[in-house]
């Protein structure tokens, strides 16, 4: 149903700066006038700033499975996702969806009831709801999969991830190879023998890599390459028509894609701690350094609203700048050409935030107030 307001009170975050003045939304999207009985909002004391665009979410995977072998039903998971993300400022979502050779949680079959049980649960959803469809490179019987998803799908993005060969040197008593056998449902020692297994098949890799990336780029999904090493990894990854880096995790890396003006995506968890939990590439001094342009919630939702304020009030960046991380420039990378910014024909994705307590007072998405906390 479409709604339309006017907020006033607010200051406003547009233009490279916050104003005050009032905001008016019709038809879901932002105009230059009031539409007729529009209805008020009063942000007093708050600011009004563009709604997150969150390009990699795997937090959706731990309310799915929080513990493992615990499943809980994928709509209701969906529901408290789409709350969670909403609560914290976050307007337009891509939960990442791993399609692996694995059994369990990102197995073909989890992804293919994933993917059903969101077409579903769509409707009900009040935050802009896609997928980062995350296909493994070693996953080589799922590329026809893939592709008709993207086909179907428009507004999906894929990410080309390839864990399997920095994995199978692990040994079965490693904690990693441990971490993957509770995801699988299996013994370590039947994880190793398959990551064996799946190794076996490295030289059916390299077509299967350039023919799903070639469907995506037919199909106009953006393509992100996932832990670049370095920067002939980047250039690979050009070759094949991928046009985001995503999670790069050296400098090397990170520079390379934006000496050629592509996005780089680093996690929000990483700008908001001020370093990687895994002693990858640190946010805050690749962002300083120009090194990184999206910040994405990764395991955590909360942090990307987060993140772009601790480096506004640490003086890494000004504000907008340091909001344009998880808002213009996602949507940008994303292609979504119509949101990420507040300004006249844009969608209407905001959230109204009080700038001292940090909380979301209220969020409309396409010009819909979904979340009141006044």
């Amino acid at each position: 149903m479409t709604e339309n307001w006017t907020i006033t009170g607010g200051e406003v975050l547009a233009g490279g700066g916050l104003t005050q003045g009032a905001l008016h939304l019709a038809g879901g999207q932002i105009t230059e006038a009031a539409a007729p009985e529009a209805r008020r909002f009063d942000a007093t004391g708050a600011w009004v700033l563009p709604g997150i665009v969150d390009l990699h979410g795997d937090g959706f995977e731990a309310i799915v499975q929080p513990r493992a072998g615990v499943h809980f039903p994928y709509p209701l998971a969906f529901a408290e996702a789409d709350r969670q993300m909403l609560s914290n400022g976050i307007t337009t979502a891509f939960h990442a969806l791993t399609v692996s050779w694995e059994p369990g949680l990102r197995s073909i079959e989890v992804a293919r009831e994933l993917v059903a049980a969101l077409e579903a649960a769509t409707p009900g959803l009040r935050c802009d709801t896609h997928l980062n469809i995350r296909w493994e490179t070693f996953a080589v019987d799922h590329v026809e999969e893939v592709l008709g998803w993207l086909a179907r799908r428009p507004g999906d993005i894929l990410s080309i991830n390839d864990h399997t060969t920095a994995n199978r040197s692990l040994e079965a008593g490693s904690s990693k190879v441990k971490r993957m056998a509770a995801r699988m449902g299996i013994s370590p020692e039947e994880t190793k023998r398959m990551i064996d297994d799946v190794w076996a098949r490295r030289d059916e890799v390299p077509g299967a890599t350039a023919q799903i990336c070639a469907g995506a780029t037919a199909c106009g999904a953006p393509i992100l390459s996932h832990d670049q090493c370095s920067a002939g990894d980047w250039a690979e990854g050009n070759r094949l028509g991928i046009t985001v880096s995503e999670f790069p995790m050296t400098e090397d890396a990170a520079a390379a894609a934006r000496a050629a003006s592509e996005p780089v995506i680093l996690g929000a968890p990483n700008a908001l701690r001020g370093l990687s939990h895994n002693g990858a590439l640190c946010a805050t001094a690749a962002i300083g350094a120009g090194l990184c342009d999206v910040l994405a919630s990764d395991y955590y939702y909360p942090a990307p609203l987060h993140a772009a304020l601790r480096l506004w009030q640490t003086g890494v960046l000004p504000l907008a700048d340091a909001w344009a991380l998880v808002s213009t420039n996602p949507a940008r990378a994303a292609k979504l050409h119509d949101r990420g910014k507040i300004a006249p024909g844009k969608r209407a994705d905001l959230l109204v935030l009080d700038p001292e307590s940090r909380e979301v007072r209220a969020v409309f998405v396409n010009g819909r107030k979904v979340l009141d906390r006044v």
